[in-house]
């Protein structure tokens, strides 16, 4: 096992520390032919924990429905160069999802993982885009092990 503390910390996440104004997109519906999505606005907040290491987002999420909070912690492995990412819905706060895992080439963030919607397998695909002046993030699920995917939430960032 690799200690944190003798390895300088990653930059990878730098673009998104800070507070942020965030406009949410979600897809009225997954693996159903959706096409139109509900907009809304929300707030978020993301500062640097673990030496660096990772990082923890708290967000405000102004929905329709409802306001909401939800926590997203990232951590960094020295040992596989991968980050992880979990996220805790604050209306469901006994459970953390389950967390994608990836890296950042050329700023662009790739993230997967295994996971279970509704009793069927899928994978999960997380994509930060920091190249631009407004980063973004999208989800995307797919129900055919990755041969298709469906995008369900997109966000874009706007420095409060």
């Amino acid at each position: 096992m690799s200690s944190t503390a003798s390895h300088p910390a990653p930059t990878d996440f730098d673009f998104v520390i800070g507070d942020w104004t965030v406009h949410h997109e979600r897809l009225d519906g997954i693996f159903v032919g959706a096409d139109t999505w509900t907009a809304f606005e929300g707030l978020s907040s993301t500062r640097k924990i673990l030496g660096g290491h990772g990082n923890l987002e708290d967000n405000l999420l102004r929905h329709p429905s409802g306001d909401f909070h939800a926590v997203a912690l990232r951590s960094y492995s020295v040992a596989d160069g991968e980050w992880s990412i979990w996220w805790l819905d604050g209306r469901n706060p006994t459970h953390l999802d389950t967390p994608v895992r990836g890296a950042f080439r050329e700023g662009i963030g790739t993230f997967l993982a295994e996971d279970v919607l509704e009793g069927v397998p899928i994978r999960v695909r997380f994509i930060w885009d920091a190249t631009g002046f407004q980063p973004t993030w999208e989800q995307a699920f797919s129900n055919d092990a990755g041969l298709s995917w469906e995008t369900n939430w997109r966000m874009t960032f706007r420095r409060a």
